[in-house]
């Protein structure tokens, strides 16, 4: 349990400390711009998983800081994972479907029930995603993410998520 601790508490300063500690060039916004839902589909566990991002802005021409949490629930496991991932977008234009390739570091924690023993296992994954989004009218953006776990995690998830920016 204690391991556990010491992988949240990590990646939750790498959440808030990231963006600020990043060197940037004067074109670059770093700081908080929005959040949102994401939901989608994991297979090897096969799960549905659900969750939140938030888009600290872009600490390198076109490369977005997005961290993102997920729980998935299904194949008698539950699974909350903690994702600190970045991501290059192709184009600077928002109102056009624009490819995206990232990738990032994942706290994942597995929890089953084996009858009458509850266990549970954290494991530290790596993550390449890769993507497609669309700016809307409106100053949201909606997305559509493939990820390919390396470790013992999902192998792979399927997500669609919104952002809404401020």
């Amino acid at each position: 349990m204690k391991s556990i601790r010491l992988i949240l508490m990590a990646a939750g300063l790498a959440l808030v400390l990231g963006p600020d500690l990043a060197l940037a060039g004067p074109d670059v916004e770093v700081g908080f711009r929005g959040w949102g839902p994401r939901v989608g589909l994991s297979l090897d566990p096969d799960q549905v998983h659900f969750g939140a991002h938030l888009d600290y802005g872009n600490f390198a021409d076109h490369v977005r800081f997005q961290p993102n949490v997920e729980f998935g629930f299904g194949d008698n496991v539950e699974l909350y994972t903690l994702n600190v991932e970045a991501a290059y977008r192709f184009t600077a234009e928002w109102d056009v479907w624009s490819p995206y390739l990232g990738g990032g570091l994942g706290a994942n924690i597995k929890s089953w029930d084996n009858g009458n023993d509850n266990s549970s296992d954290t494991d530290i994954g790596l993550n390449a995603l890769g993507g497609i989004e669309k700016g809307l009218s409106n100053g949201d953006r909606f997305f559509i993410e493939g990820k390919l776990s390396v470790n013992d995690v999902p192998d792979v998830k399927f997500t669609i998520g919104w952002t809404f920016y401020h």
